[in-house]
């Protein structure tokens, strides 16, 4: 028996290793070995969990949460893993009940919070929400979690002047978690429509005939936007954020050029120019645009620059941070950076962009174009 406990603990240590390094397979496997040789033991339960659900399979996530709750009752990392596979597995109210376990035993616990704050905003719940994010920042102290919570809670509590951008490693981690099953979600769920409308309203402004040299299609994603403007392009750029998701836009084979790094950061350094400037729901991730423009306007001598965003209407306000975490703009907001930054406004269009819980979200659609001396 004590054999089978050093190699099993063996097992345990080496399965920890592989996960810590990322490598969530070989993790798996010997946290299974270890199983096998002391079968039940919690701590090995709660990693294989984490393991799973990093590997995106909730429901054995589930499982394993639930064998180590077995074995030990209180385990608050057992029922964090186990509310985490729940919320994944599309049960809110199951997973706020483990959540709402968890700070019963551990009520300065802030992942929890946050997480329990999570599940309150997509339920509807945003004053309840707004105090759980506070919560997670009493209990969380300084660094990226605190950075985070914050942008949730702005998000709830509807505020005059949101963050002006989200963090970097929300929307990074955003897409890197959704680049397999983004397209088929995007596209046949939520009826994400903001890529073909685009370049219609692009295609209808300057005519069927029209050619660019050089486009740069902004948070390209997988690459929804390619294949419907490579027809009318010399060369084409993409950039993105998420590593998974440009890898999925380089297996179309459309684009000459793919580059992995934030849309900001990209046109501060890139000595590329271009005619036309395309971004795709992209902006709803970015916030405030004043330094996207004044970039776009020195990659650009001329030409087009055309994006969609969620529409914030004639609000006096420029733009917002919704509930769903994504910012709307104005139209005034908008005609006025134009104006700033060398464009004219071509065209400004009203029209869906996607459904999010059975509403049809409404956008604007702009096609600008540089002036020219």
């Amino acid at each position: 028996m004590d054999d089978r406990f050093e190699q099993a603990k063996a097992h345990f240590f080496a399965a920890l290793g592989r996960q810590q390094a990322g490598d969530f397979v070989e993790a798996e496997r010997l946290y299974r070995a270890s199983l096998s040789l002391v079968p039940g033991r919690a701590s090995t339960l709660i990693n294989l969990a984490a393991v799973q659900l990093r590997l995106a399979r909730p429901e054995d996530a589930l499982a394993s949460a639930d064998a180590a709750l077995a074995a030990e009752r209180d385990s608050v990392d057992a029922l964090l893993h186990r509310a985490t596979a729940l919320a994944e597995l599309a049960h809110p109210h199951d997973a706020l009940a483990a959540l709402e376990r968890l700070l019963a035993i551990e009520p300065r616990h802030a992942a929890a919070w946050s997480g329990y704050g999570t599940l309150l905003r997509e339920t509807g719940r945003l004053d309840d929400a707004a105090q759980a994010f506070r919560a997670a920042l009493r209990h969380g102290g300084d660094g990226g979690d605190g950075e985070l919570n914050s942008f949730y809670l702005a998000s709830v509590e509807g505020a005059v002047t949101p963050p002006s951008a989200p963090p970097r490693a929300y929307v990074a981690g955003l897409f890197d978690r959704y680049a397999d099953d983004f397209e088929s979600h995007l596209v046949g769920q939520l009826r994400y429509q903001a890529h073909d409308r685009l370049v219609q309203e692009l295609t209808a402004s300057e005519g069927a005939g029209a050619r660019f040299e050089a486009a740069l299609d902004l948070g390209c994603g997988t690459g929804l936007c390619g294949p419907l403007v490579r027809p009318i392009v010399g060369r084409l750029t993409g950039v993105d954020l998420s590593a998974r998701m440009r890898d999925k836009a380089r297996a179309l084979g459309v684009y000459d050029r793919l580059a992995h790094a934030d849309i900001v950061e990209f046109l501060a350094t890139d000595e590329e120019r271009f005619d036309l400037v395309l971004a795709a729901d992209v902006f709803i991730y970015v916030g405030d645009l004043a330094g996207v423009f004044a970039l776009v306007e020195r990659a650009m001598a001329r030409g087009v620059f055309c994006f969609s965003v969620e529409s914030l209407g004639d609000e006096g306000a420029g733009l917002r941070l919704l509930p769903s975490l994504r910012y709307a703009h104005s139209d005034g907001y908008l005609e006025g950076l134009a104006s700033q930054h060398g464009f004219e406004v071509v065209a400004m269009k009203h029209a869906p962009v996607r459904q999010d819980q059975g509403n049809l979200i409404q956008g604007v659609y702009a096609v600008l174009r540089r002036r020219t001396a």
